[in-house]
This record gives C-alpha cells, sequence and structure tokens, in this order.
C-alpha cells in the first residue's frame, strides 16, 4: 500500500490520480528510508556525546558546566554556517552537498578519541557544528522539491522518527561498547564508541553520491508522467502560498520566519535538553551500569515513535497544525514539571516519556508551518535561518542543565525552564493564524 494517500490532492488534474498515487508511493519509498537513515548517523553523532559523559568526564575531569557548555558549543559553528551551507545546497544539488556533509562530520566525530583538554573538546565540538550545519535544513528543503505542503507533515514525522530510532538502537549499543570495549587495545569505551558510531555516517555519505537525485527531472526512476504530475503539483503548491515569501532577502525580512525561529528555539530548548542529558537523568534515578542505562533510557524514545508518527499523519489527514503541536508541546511540558520529583525509577521514566514524546514530536510537526508560505531561494534561507535560531537553544538547554546541575547539585530548576518554554511556544503557534499554515 502506497505510503501517502491521494485524495484529491491539489495540483493534480483530473484522470491522474492513479499516476500520483504510483508516483509518491515510489518518491516515498525511494527517499524516504535513505534519508532518515542519513538523519539516523546524524543524531547518533550528535548525541553520543551524552553517553559519552558517563566516563569522558571523569577520566578527563569534565564539570557539569564544562559538559553542558562543550556539548552545546556545538551549535555556534552549527548557527554560523547553517544559512550558506543551505544556499550552496540549493545552488549545486543536494546529492552532492549532503555527502560532503555526512563524510566530514564523520571524520570530525571519530576526531574525538584524541580529546585531552578542555580546550580541545570546546575546539572540536564546535568545528564538528560547522560541518553539520545545513544537513537537517538541508533535507527538509530537499523533500519540498518533491512533495507539496499537505504531505509534508507525515513525510516529515517519518524523517524524524530518525530521532527515536537512534536513541532507541543507538542508547544501548553506546552503553554495550563502553562496556564491552572498555580498555580493549588500551583505549577506554568512550573513545571506542566515538570511532565506531562515527563509521555510518562516512558509509551512508559515500551512498550518497550514487542514490541521491537532485530533481524530479533527474529522476530515472520515474517515468515522463509520473515526473509531469509531481512538477505540476509542486508548481501548484508555489503559486497557492498565501503571501508566499519566494527570495532570499525577503525571507531574512519576514517576521514569520523569526516567530517560527524563535517557536523552535523553545521547543528545541526540550528536544536537546533530553537527548544530551537522558543518561545522566536516568542514572540520577536509580539506573546502575552503562548497558542496563542505555536500555532503560530508550524507553522514552520508543513512546516518541508512536507518538511523532501517529500526530504527523493526523495533522495531514485533517489539514491542521496548530493543536497538532500545541498537544504535544503542553504533554512535554508536563513531563519536565514532573521529572525532577518522581519518587522512583518507574515514574520517573514515565515523566521521562512524556518530556522526550512531547518535545521531540514538536520538531516535525512545527516544520509544516514555515513551508507552507516559503519556497525557491526563500525556502533555501528561510528554513536555514529558523533552524539556525531553534539550533541555538542546543547549546542553551546543555549549558543551563549543566550549569544549574553544579551550583544547585540538582537538574529541577533547569527542567522546570524547559517547561516553560515549552508552554511559551505552544502559546506563540496558537498566535499564528490558522490561515497561514493550515494546508
Amino acid at each position: 500500500m502506497a505510503a501517502i494517500d491521494i485524495e484529491a490532492t491539489p495540483g493534480v488534474a483530473a484522470g491522474d490520480e492513479a499516476i500520483a498515487k504510483r508516483a509518491y508511493s515510489k518518491v516515498f519509498w525511494r527517499l524516504m528510508p535513505f534519508l532518515a537513515l542519513c538523519y539516523v548517523a546524524s543524531y547518533l553523532d550528535r548525541v553520543n556525546i551524552g553517553f559519552a559523559k558517563l566516563q569522558m568526564s571523569q577520566e578527563l575531569r569534565f564539570s557539569e558546566t564544562v559538559f553542558g557548555l562543550g556539548s552545546g558549543i556545538f551549535f555556534l559553528g552549527y548557527f554560523l554556517f547553517e544559512v550558506p551551507s543551505n544556499l550552496f545546497m540549493h545552488k549545486f544539488g543536494a546529492r552532492g552537498w549532503i555527502a560532503r556533509i555526512m563524510i566530514s562530520w564523520g571524520l570530525l566525530s571519530a576526531g574525538f578519541i584524541f580529546v585531552h583538554s578542555v580546550a580541545a573538546f570546546y575546539s572540536l565540538r564546535f568545528v564538528l557544528g560547522l560541518a553539520e550545519a545545513g544537513f537537517y535544513p538541508g533535507v527538509i528543503l530537499y523533500l519540498t522539491y518533491w512533495f507539496p505542503a499537505h504531505h509534508r507533515g507525515r513525510v516529515i514525522a517519518v524523517l524524524m522518527s530518525a530521532i527515536p530510532l537512534s536513541s532507541i538502537v543507538g542508547n544501548p549499543l553506546s552503553g554495550w561498547i563502553m562496556d564491552a570495549l572498555n580498555n580493549v587495545a588500551g583505549m577506554p569505551g568512550w573513545k571506542w564508541m566515538f570511532v565506531l558510531e562515527a563509521l555510518p555516517a562516512v558509509i551512508v555519505g559515500i551512498a550518497c553520491l550514487f542514490y541521491l537525485d537532485n530533481s524530479i527531472a533527474a529522476a530515472k526512476w520515474l517515468d515522463n508522467d509520473e515526473k509531469r504530475v509531481l512538477a505540476d503539483a509542486i508548481a501548484h503548491d508555489t503559486k497557492s502560498q498565501v503571501s508566499g515569501t519566494h527570495n532570499t532577502l525577503a525571507a531574512f525580512k519576514d517576521p514569520r520566519v523569526w516567530m517560527m525561529g524563535l517557536i523552535y528555539f523553545l521547543f528545541v530548548m526540550g528536544q536537546y535538553g533530553m537527548t544530551f542529558w537522558m543518561p545522566t537523568l536516568i542514572k540520577t534515578a536509580g539506573v546502575v551500569g552503562n548497558t542496563r542505562i542505555g536500555i532503560v533510557s530508550a524507553i522514552p524514545f520508543i513512546v516518541t515513535l508512536i507518538l511523532m508518527n501517529v500526530l504527523g499523519r493526523s495533522a495531514d489527514k485533517h489539514r491542521e497544525r496548530r493543536w497538532h503541536l500545541v498537544i504535544p508541546a503542553m504533554i512535554g511540558a508536563v513531563g519536565y514539571a514532573v521529572a525532577p520529583n518522581a519518587p522512583n525509577i518507574t515514574l520517573a521514566v514515565c515523566a521521562l516519556s512524556l518530556a522526550a514524546a512531547g518535545a521531540i514530536t514538536c520538531a516535525p510537526l512545527l516544520w509544516s508551518l514555515p513551508t507552507a508560505f516559503l519556497a525557491g531561494a526563500g525556502a533555501a534561507a528561510g528554513i536555514a535561518v529558523i533552524n539556525s535560531v531553534g539550533n541555538l537553544s542546543g547549546f542553551a538547554a546543555p549549558y543551563l542543565i549543566g550549569y544549574v546541575k553544579d551550583a544547585t547539585g540538582s537538574a529541577a530548576i533547569g527542567l522546570y525552564i524547559i517547561s516553560g518554554g515549552l508552554v511559551l511556544g505552544a502559546i506563540l503557534v496558537l498566535m499564528t493564524p490558522a490561515k497561514l499554515v493550515n494546508r
């Protein structure tokens, strides 16, 4: 059965519905599993620092604040190069640019085995952010070349399923590597983890050069009728945008872009506060042993995987975006508020499951909003601006929790602040006009 249903699809001429259904099924199964695999590799390299902390901080004598700042400084490099990276991809094509990003960040991630000081830790995290900048917004932009707005809720949810999937697989794997390979060949487990988990990014990056196509027209696996129907749907989608932003300068001047950036900042704070600190929070709740911590910390991401895809399909089916964002944001806020006071491991995991599922589910649903009014070069710049601003919270959240934990001995205040941020994000979503985004 096709992954995308064609129900009176705008831009599809009468009599072309069967062709459209076949074409979208081909596009979905050709692109989405591979792009999700790319994102799994991306996210695995991005968040394995949270597991490395369990050994790395002790061996290198990093404080909670140092570790939080080092984890977050990645996003300063990410912020600086994100807009140029997306514009380069729009100009030169996704295939080579995404491959360049993945290969470079895989090699740099493996380079963490050479970190022996705070300065080296900060420097390599910053450069890693520069290398990875543009990957996620580039993929979001790439999807706008293939899927019109009314299909993007579920396809972006499928893409971002890589976040919980990478944690479901990566957390137990990281814990096992650190325990099983610790001191093998004289190298600590956290270094083995960086090396082994960097390999998928390099391998998949090379595969991009042979697998991805830059456009509908270049796809040899589509016939001419399928290309025509897909291109017509994208053209219709672009023309039907409400006050659409189509060029680079207009995207920077559009207040809606900056509002989306602020909303994304608040939601991503909830996402990265969880992914970077989940192993530590699980350990604090009383779970012992890296392998066991990895297994238990996978549970919240199983819940996330389910909620993300249910709401993504529902948002597309009902053509409603705002409440589908508000609901998970409030679920995440409740989880963050309850987690610091959980009296036992079971309740702590339940609260962390609400926090992870709510906060992480917001991201794919958020991207259905700006891609409804951005197109062309405006989409390349606007998506990158939103993602750049949003991912600055990837700097703020780990540093905030680390600083608060050093200052008070508890991460509770930091988690409460993140909870409040999710509530504020939900309020700002409701301030966005429904007619702008409900497509």
